[in-house]
């Protein structure tokens, strides 16, 4: 049995590489000039370690209402995620990031209609965001739905953007909204598609991708780890 000693001096060693970690946080959006000093790469690189932070329980300590304050007079936030509207999945806290350094838009199933492309050409154009990030999930009910052809109100133009997605997944097993990795794929399927409704649909922000001042990424959260997984060519 370890003596009290040496459990002091192994939970001293596991403080100290926390608070390392922690150390390394940094807030995407301090400042304008912060923020524009910045690569695509880098803001992409700062959400993988905010996600490894949240997966190994070592999130920053934030003041929330502090941050609130100090961006109350303007906002630089890096990047604008696309992400669903699933409760289980918030991106700022997913990827452990403060108020002000994101912008995040938030539709069923994570597709790209006229006033999202408008959104995230403003958060890129005139706001200076240096990613587009679109986040799909595991479980997501709006790939399902899209999956079983469901059919009500509004909802039934909205999972129309799907479910091309739906026929472009390979797939050898039961294609039903049952079976968890064909949801899945479907997932990742309509995250690869909605970047290319990005793409195709604005022209600004592809000139800015041609320009390399912005990248438009995808990425896919699984609820069950709690891990980003961004997809090729973001995903070292």
């Amino acid at each position: 049995m370890a003596s009290r000693r040496e459990f002091l001096a192994a939970s001293a060693v596991l403080g100290a590489a926390s608070i390392g970690l922690l150390s390394t946080a940094r807030v995407l959006a301090s400042s304008k000039e912060d923020r524009d000093r910045l690569s695509p790469v880098d803001v992409i690189n700062m959400m993988k370690d905010g996600n490894e932070r949240f997966r190994r329980g070592l999130r920053v300590n934030r003041d929330f209402l502090r941050e609130q304050r100090e961006r109350a007079a303007g906002q630089f936030p890096a990047a604008v995620i696309l992400s669903c509207i699933d409760s289980r999945a918030p991106a700022e806290l997913i990827m452990d990031l403060g108020i002000g350094d994101v912008f995040n838009a938030r539709v069923a199933g994570n597709v790209a209609n006229p006033d999202i492309l408008g959104s995230l050409e403003f958060a890129c154009h005139v706001a200076g965001a240096k990613v587009v990030l679109v986040l799909g999930h595991s479980s997501c009910g709006a790939i399902a739905g899209a999956i079983d052809g469901v059919e009500l109100g509004q909802l039934t133009g909205l999972l129309s953007r799907i479910r091309p997605a739906v026929a472009e997944t390979s797939y050898e097993g039961a294609r039903r909204s049952s079976d968890a990795v064909f949801v899945e794929r479907v997932a990742r399927t309509n995250v690869e598609r909605t970047i290319g409704v990005i793409r195709k649909e604005s022209l600004i922000l592809r000139e800015l991708e041609r320009k390399e001042a912005i990248a438009i990424a995808g990425a896919m959260y699984d609820l069950k780890t709690a891990t980003v997984s961004f997809l090729p060519p973001y995903e070292r």
